[in-house]
């Protein structure tokens, strides 16, 4: 009749959560939240379980339910371990309740996961979850845990807990004979429709009687004829726990359509179920029933969310809402300031310096060392303005400090020492720890006040949410589209033991408590993990006994490695704590201590601001995972003043010249070279330091690492303007051209726009077989560059033996990264065909003279089989000189070989093969 009716509208979640079959991959790195203020667990909703989490949460805060479950051990219900072993008897859905409600009352998490719970239930997908709603669910569940628990001292937790019984009696008005018949309930179900509150529905179906007369009579069969007489219903036994199910939704025959009564639905704290029971001579408190679950529905009738309001029967939760939680913020932060200023007071922390010492006095000099090392701050940096020198401020209270007789040492005097002593002690006092206590948040749990609202306090748990919220806040839900679906009430005369109230682990079994425990150590752990990895952050420390200061920028004396020191640091604790953490990593260190921000530049390592405001944390003042700090006295590095800051940031211009000759004789000659100025410079002093005879500079406008066709010229209004402002920065190209160079500079409208040749770069890559192998390097050039200048500039970049300069080649290397044929020594770049930006590979042997050809050949015809060799031929050389050259390279002799040429070939080398 209902269908989907029960299906969840995800619309109404507060938290978002993936649906079963559908969860996002969890961060392995990442543990569950902790529990929050309220020290109370939610449960995760697997996608359409809110039903189930708002009955499980009413049964955990039954606790005569719970701890009658708790009660069953192993030795009748099994353990899990053993549930894939055929011939073992385990009883897996009490098991796995549980371990549940051992999770909710102990496991420092904000939700649980259902899903062991919801497997033991054989719900394997989505359409199981949603099949039941929360009423006939309750049937359900109690129905499995009947069926699990017989043959165990459990079989009647169902019936003791929640059985009552009606009976229905029909009173022959002639014979006066009464029949009569019992029906068993573990849930009422009441009339919403047409009635004002569950007291009227009661009342029509307890004490309304119903008549036989007219047309309708009543077989007596007692009188053996219809008769009138009168029908009604009474409760015969009450359970402990009466759980009564509202009839919300109804089905209008009239529309075809089902619909959901929103309209007003009272109900009470507290019911006297008197005027509905059979028997009625006992004492009030035996009828009396306390509300402390309601069960709300929230959405129409095709669809929805469920969650929980809970009383709190245990005080397990802390009970605050928003306005008394930031009540006790204000008074925690303002015992937080008199703590701190407590701890700002100078005597207060060398008092307890003194006390925790040993020996009786300690050099004044050590205790300055000492207070360093407790507070992150010297005392000249943090009191010496406020109180004077240390000895000072030592020798003006006589009353607590003692001094040795030469002055240098200095004590507490004993009756201080004492006091301060028992002082600390009963801050200290803490009670012992209870055996299998589990691991708690102190700071959570504020001492709770026994008063006459103990047990009161409500909860609204709503699948991972927890919340506290007043008790008048029930009568929100009386009526409208979110409104109260089922009501649990208990007996006013359940009483409570004492040493259950606010003790979650009371009448949970060992085994479990130990389970909790490593649960929440593991969890602990994980998270420490976490925080270290999410708030921890890596710095590298530069020491200046290992820099030196030359060409405008800090280099390595030694290597790299030996001059820098790696630490991880906590972001949030402050610069003091990061400057004493250095301080115990440098022993050695003396004198005053600076740190700055560093970065390494093409240049080398240049220092910007002094790290200052020790209170600061490393995040407020802004230090970045992987960050450089430079450590130093704060003036010079080796003797050297260095500057800092942005406004002297080095900066390495490559500058290009004109070279007087050229080898080959053909095309343009460069000659580079790299020049570091202060991006401060003014581009005058720039000019006449490299070109101090006078002449034309040139900015490659195309931008670093790009290809230089476009060339413009500085103007005479540019040399007052410094390097950064003209737009020159790290690895830009600049070209110096002397009075004698100006011929290749066109002149066009009074403006000097471009030069003619367009200038570019090629790669090299070193393929001699040295331990360079993979190393590359850029050679500026011009299509007009000769290939023989190309190659002996790489060698001297790639910084190789002198003597391979007459025993290599540059080949041009394929996109598939084979080499293909030596490039002509006197060929330029534009004859040799070759793109700005291609790759050559530097290798040895001699290229061929413009007279000879470079031939590729295989023994065999499988080309797969045989690796491919390479000769070198003149034009003129026969088939069969080539022939016996390629055997003589293969190694092979004999006359029965002969040549066949290949259908494929390279760009400057044919491919042959021998057969």
């Amino acid at each position: 009749m209902f269908g989907d009716l029960f299906e969840e509208d995800f619309s109404f979640i507060s938290n978002n959560h993936c649906g079963k079959g559908k969860k996002l991959k969890p961060r392995d790195s990442e543990p569950p939240a902790p529990r929050d203020f309220t020290n109370l667990s939610g449960i995760k909703n697997q996608g359409g379980t809110c039903y189930l989490n708002s009955l499980l949460q009413t049964l955990l805060f039954t606790p005569e339910f719970r701890e009658a479950l708790f009660s069953l051990g192993p030795e009748e219900l099994g353990i899990l371990d053993d549930s894939s072993k055929p011939d073992a008897k385990v009883r897996i859905i009490p098991l796995q309740l549980q371990r549940l409600f051992a999770q909710l009352l102990l496991l420092d998490q904000q939700a649980a996961s259902t899903t062991d719970l919801t497997d033991s239930f054989g719900w394997n997908s989505n359409e199981e979850m949603r099949q039941h709603d929360v009423q006939e669910l309750n049937r359900i569940l109690f129905s499995a845990l009947e069926t699990s628990l017989v043959g165990t001292s459990g079989h009647d937790l169902i019936n003791r807990l929640y059985h009552g019984i009606v009976v229905n009696q029909i009173v022959c008005k002639e014979c006066k004979n009464i029949s009569e018949r019992q029906e068993d309930f573990l849930d009422l179900t009441v009339a919403v429709k047409g009635v004002a509150g569950l007291e009227e529905a009661m009342w029509n179906m307890y004490v309304e009687e119903e008549y036989f007369e007219n047309d309708n009579l009543y077989r007596c069969g007692a009188c053996d004829k219809l008769v009138e007489a009168s029908k009604s219903a009474k409760l015969r036994k009450l359970p402990p726990f009466l759980t009564i199910s509202l009839l919300r939704f109804n089905f209008d025959f009239e529309k075809c359509e089902r619909y959901k009564e929103t309209s007003c639905y009272t109900f009470p704290i507290q019911i006297n179920l008197r005027p509905f029971c059979e028997q009625t001579e006992m004492d009030d408190s035996e009828y009396m029933y306390e509300l402390f679950s309601v069960i709300i529905h929230k959405g129409g009738c095709y669809g929805g969310h469920y969650h929980v309001y809970i009383r709190d029967v245990d005080e397990l939760g802390n009970w605050q809402l928003q306005e008394e939680e930031d009540r006790l913020i204000e008074d925690k932060a303002l015992r937080d300031t008199e703590n701190a200023k407590e701890e700002e007071n100078p005597l207060a922390v060398l008092k307890g310096i003194l006390s925790e010492e040993e020996s009786k006095q300690i050099p004044v000099d050590q205790l300055g060392q000492k207070l360093l090392e407790k507070k992150g701050v010297s005392w000249n940096k943090k009191y010496r303005k406020e109180y004077g020198a240390l000895r000072k401020y030592l020798q003006n209270h006589p009353q607590i400090f003692q001094f040795s007789p030469d002055e240098n040492k200095v004590g507490l005097k004993e009756k201080h020492k004492l006091l301060f002593q028992s002082d600390s002690q009963g801050q200290g006092c803490q009670s012992p720890p209870q055996k299998n206590d589990v691991q708690w948040n102190s700071e959570k749990k504020p001492t709770r006040l026994w008063d006459s609202s103990a047990g009161c306090h409500w909860f609204d748990l709503n699948d991972s949410k927890v919340q506290p919220i007043k008790e008048k806040d029930i009568e929100k839900q009386f009526q409208g589209k979110e409104s109260a679906y089922m009501l649990f009430y208990r007996k006013s005369q359940l009483k409570r033991p004492p040493e259950a109230r606010g003790n979650p682990r009371y009448q949970i079994p060992e085994r479990l408590l130990n389970e909790m425990n490593a649960a929440n150590t593991e969890l602990q752990k994980k998270r420490a993990e976490c925080d270290s990895a999410n708030h921890g952050i890596d710095l590298h420390l530069h020491l200046s006994s290992c820099y030196e200061f030359n060409n405008g920028a800090l280099h390595p004396s030694l290597t790299w490695k030996e001059g820098v020191v790696d630490l991880t640091i906590d972001r949030r604790k402050t610069l003091g704590d990061l400057r004493q953490s250095v301080f115990q990593m440098l022993e050695s260190w003396e004198g005053d201590m600076i740190l700055s921000i560093a970065k390494p530049l093409p240049a080398g390592l240049h220092l910007y601001e002094i790290l200052d405001g020790d209170e600061l944390t490393l995040d407020g003042i802004g230090l970045a995972d992987g960050a450089d700090i430079f450590v130093w006295n704060g003036k010079e590095v080796g003797g050297t003043k260095v500057m800092a800051g942005p406004d002297h940031e080095p900066v390495v211009i490559n500058v290009l010249r004109l070279a007087e000759y050229n080898e080959g004789g053909k095309g343009q000659h460069f000659t580079e070279s790299q020049h570091v100025f202060s991006c401060s410079t003014k581009l005058g002093d720039l000019c006449r330091a490299l070109a101090p005879s006078g002449g034309i500079i040139l900015k490659n406008v195309s931008g670093p690492d790009k290809e230089a066709k476009n060339w413009e010229v500085f103007l005479e209004e540019d040399m007052k303007e410094t390097v950064k402002n003209v737009g020159l920065m790290d690895r830009c190209s600049v070209l110096i051209l002397d009075s004698h160079d100006q011929s290749f500079v066109d002149v066009s409208s009074g403006n000097l726009t471009a030069f003619t040749y367009d200038i570019s770069w090629l790669q090299v890559k070193n393929f001699c077989r040295t331990e360079d192998e993979e190393k590359y390097v850029k050679i500026t050039a011009t299509v007009e560059t000769v290939m023989s200048d190309i190659r002996m500039k790489a060698i001297q970049e790639l910084q190789l033996d002198k003597e391979l300069a007459n025993d290599t080649c540059l080949r041009p290397v394929s996109g598939n990264g084979k080499l293909l044929s030596p490039v002509p020594e006197d060929y330029t770049v534009k004859e040799a065909e070759l793109k700005m930006g291609s790759l050559l590979g530097l290798c040895r042997g001699k290229a061929p003279a413009s007279t000879q050809l470079f031939l590729y050949f295989i023994v065999g015809s499988d080309q797969n089989a045989s690796p491919e060799m390479e000769i070198v031929v003149e034009e003129t050389a026969s088939v069969k000189e080539c022939l016996n050259l390629m055997l003589e390279k293969s190694g092979l002799s004999g006359d029965n070989w002969h040549l066949r040429r290949m259908d494929w070939c390279y760009e400057a080398g044919e491919a042959l093969s021998q057969e």
